[in-house]
């Protein structure tokens, strides 16, 4: 019989990746303080989104997740919030269009700040501070009092995650998605962009198609789905202790929900069967994902699902695989036919970014957009061989003009990374870069609801 559950019973377990905070006593009082706050999300909404990623499970839907790497204090403002809304939304559009398949939007947003890091300290000038963390842990000057974790930062994430639900849940409904806006969402620095060419095609046919919708008495007022949309947040469950003050019990189920976020990933560093991550996750009824790295093996992913998903329900958990370019067709393959093979309901999403990290010759890291569409097509290209679907990715992606990523039809260099770089931890993805993407994946669903049984490949924009 399994160990019972509790939102604290995760304290008993080894718990990887939480800071030590100098201060326990500071950090009591505020989780205890944060259990009297309101929730951010809602049992209901959650199980919306479980039911939408069941659709995604069964082949009938398609994933899109994608937001900052980490957020910030610093870069906290409406406009921000807004582009990378507008950014995930024409991905969307394009998505839907070519896949002919409902899109599930979720954002990497309101809430997406602490981030597990390689070493646990950081030497600069002969002086050895904290890593930094995420801003709601510490600050990212290397200053030995900034670096220093710190509880009230806890509460500062809390209201920013409130602000920006307030804010995204305002575009979702109150008409910025409207799909009669779809000709202004493009931002302009991508308008030169040769994705933004094929954007403005497809925008024009959709707008046609609402024309004739209109004259047949279809319209924004008389459909809703054309006015709003369904947007959902998510983030890594890397601070247990805030997440523990998150949980609540559902008045109209009586399970256990994390309110932080409708849905909640562990980390590839984090997924251990019998470590605090996996321990709390198990007991919130949330949507989760599980990244999986090269380092997974199929016996230890068929654990995770047996105490993750013990019911086996569609959409309850999304596989996000991070290999890097030049190992997925190595490891994917196997974890596919064995969780085929075992009966197992999932999502199979493919994370591009991080197993393409590099370091730049400038110095800087970035991610070369070529090694993440390889990633890409090679999760495609295994997905059809192996006769199951390629549900979803999972991107850092920003609605800035940053230069992060190098490639792309904008041919970023390692030399233009310094012009605009501005991430707190690692490269993203820009408007121009992600709306290119989207087009690539485009290819890859519409194979797959064609059946092609060509190789896919993927066009070149440049």
């Amino acid at each position: 019989m399994a160990e019972t559950w509790t939102p604290q019973s995760w304290r008993s377990k080894t718990a990887k990746h939480i800071p030590d905070y100098p201060d326990q006593a500071a950090l009591a009082a505020v989780e205890e303080k944060l259990k009297s706050y309101p929730p951010l999300v809602f049992a209901g909404e959650a199980r919306n989104l479980r039911a939408s990623l069941g659709q995604v499970a069964e082949g009938k839907a398609f994933l899109l997740q994608g937001g900052d790497c980490a957020e910030s204090f610093a870069e906290f403002h409406p406009n921000n919030i807004r582009d990378t809304f507008r950014v995930i939304l024409q991905m969307a559009v394009v998505l839907t269009f070519a896949g002919a398949l409902p899109v599930v939007k979720v954002g990497r947003i309101a809430g997406q700040f602490a981030k597990p890091r390689s070493e646990p300290t950081e030497t600069q000038n002969g002086e050895t501070l904290t890593s930094y963390r995420g801003d709601n842990i510490n600050g990212i000057n290397f200053d030995a009092g900034v670096r220093m974790p710190d509880p009230q930062r806890l509460m500062q994430a809390y209201g920013q995650s409130a602000a920006t639900l307030n804010l995204l849940r305002a575009f979702a409904s109150g008409g910025y998605a409207d799909l009669h806006n779809v000709h202004r969402w493009v931002l302009g620095f991508v308008n030169d962009a040769p994705a933004s060419e094929l954007y403005e095609a497809m925008a024009q046919r959709i707008s046609e198609s609402l024309a004739f919708m209109a004259a047949c008495g279809i319209t924004s007022d008389t459909a809703p789905q054309l006015r709003t949309t369904d947007f959902y947040t998510s983030h890594e469950a890397l601070l247990l202790g805030y997440e523990q003050a998150m949980t609540r019990v559902d008045s109209t189920s009586g399970d256990w929900y994390s309110t932080s976020a409708h849905m909640l990933w562990i980390g590839d560093r984090t997924r251990q069967p019998d470590g605090a991550h996996v321990e709390y996750c198990r007991g919130v009824k949330n949507p989760l994902g599980l990244k999986c790295g090269p380092s997974l093996a199929t016996d230890d992913l068929l654990k995770l699902l047996d105490i993750l998903n013990p019911e086996n329900i569609a959409g309850r958990v999304t596989l996000i695989c991070r290999f890097g370019a030049d190992k997925a067709a190595e490891h994917l393959p196997k974890l596919l036919r064995t969780v085929t093979r075992e009966g197992r309901k999932v999502v199979w999403s493919c994370d591009p970014m991080h197993g393409n990290t590099i370091k730049a010759s400038s110095g800087y890291k970035t991610r070369p957009f070529d090694r993440v569409l390889k990633e890409v097509q090679t999760f495609f290209e295994v997905n059809r061989a192996e006769g199951t679907h390629a549900g979803g990715i999972h991107l850092e992606l920003t609605g800035q003009n940053v230069t992060e990523c190098v490639g792309g039809a904008q041919a970023i260099t390692d030399g233009d990374l310094s012009d605009r770089y501005h991430t707190h931890c690692d490269p993203r993805l820009n408007a121009s870069q992600a709306l290119e993407l989207a087009f690539q994946l485009a290819e890859g669903l519409r194979a797959e609801r064609q059946g092609t049984p060509a190789p896919l490949a993927f066009a070149s924009m440049r």
